[in-house]
């Protein structure tokens, strides 16, 4: 029966097999997802081998430069035969991979998936008092005073992502109200060797009572940021945004804020959120 099935869909052409349907892109691929096969259970791995073959010498003929295969993750044994045939892996989620075929001349050109993680935290300041939350994480060796934080989620916003963390850990609610700093750092340990974004954000607090969380902190409590930018107990870049959220809280935090935006993107129904040190009126209203 699917030696069958294979000679009807070779007669009715390589693209066919199994409601399978190749979709180009704008810079020449073309993409083929396996979760949209049928019957992927009636599917020998010969059969789809020699569809792929077929295919990609197809996809070559018409110009294509380059083809991306997601395979969901109960279809793996499919991963061994496009292997064969010149595929590598390109990522993984959790519920599919996706391999990558380069057509075109040269070395691929194909973009790497993303090779860094963003960490979060929050610098929450009561004005009134000049006092911000700190906490202590529990599963370090070093009891170290830091502001309150952790990774962000796939397609949250950073201030979003502080203001989450800072509530998960603290019982604080707050409002997000600039960026303070970015470290950047390679091969990071605690991201699988690859890079990481960390972001420091200044937050505004709506409630003050403090219910942290014990399983994550050791400690939790409201200090005076003129001791915690003196404190020896605290990390280095913990010292060094507490030295510049001092100098906003005494001067202004115009001298140190970088605000947002939101911006329509050029992909139709998409906004983009832009960071930058804000711009003075005479410049923010120029006209063409």
């Amino acid at each position: 029966m699917v030696r069958l099935c294979w000679a009807l869909q070779r007669a009715r052409g390589w693209g066919s097999l199994s409601g399978l349907r190749a979709r180009t892109d704008k810079f020449g691929g073309v993409s083929v997802d396996l979760a949209e096969l049928r019957r992927p259970l009636r599917l020998e791995r010969a059969a789809f081998g020699r569809w792929l073959r077929g295919s990609v010498a197809q996809w070559r003929e018409e110009g294509h430069i380059a083809v991306w295969l997601h395979v969901p993750i109960h279809q793996s044994s499919f991963v061994a035969v496009a292997a064969s045939q010149g595929f590598a892996f390109h990522h993984a989620e959790r519920g599919s991979s996706t391999l990558t075929l380069w057509l075109g001349e040269g070395p691929s050109r194909l973009p790497g998936y993303a090779t860094h993680q963003l960490g979060v935290a929050g610098a929450v300041l009561d004005e009134s008092t000049g006092k911000v939350v700190v906490v202590q994480d529990r599963n370090r060796t070093i009891n170290a005073w830091k502001f309150p934080g952790g990774l962000a989620n796939p397609g949250e916003d950073i201030g979003d992502t502080a203001v989450r963390e800072v509530f998960e850990e603290t019982g604080i609610k707050s409002e997000f109200k600039s960026i303070l700093s970015i470290r950047q750092q390679h091969q990071h340990p605690g991201a699988f060797g690859k890079s990481d974004m960390y972001i420091i954000c200044r937050l505004q607090p709506s409630s003050f009572a403090i219910s942290f969380c014990q399983q994550e902190c050791l400690k939790c409590e409201w200090m005076d940021l003129d001791e915690l930018a003196r404190t020896e107990h605290t990390t280095p870049i913990t010292s060094s945004v507490a030295r510049l959220l001092l100098y906003g809280y005494r001067e202004g935090f115009d001298k140190i804020d970088i605000t947002m935006r939101e911006l329509p993107a050029i992909y139709t129904g998409l906004f983009y959120k832009l960071y930058h040190r804000e711009l003075p009126e005479s410049y923010r209203n120029i006209t063409p």
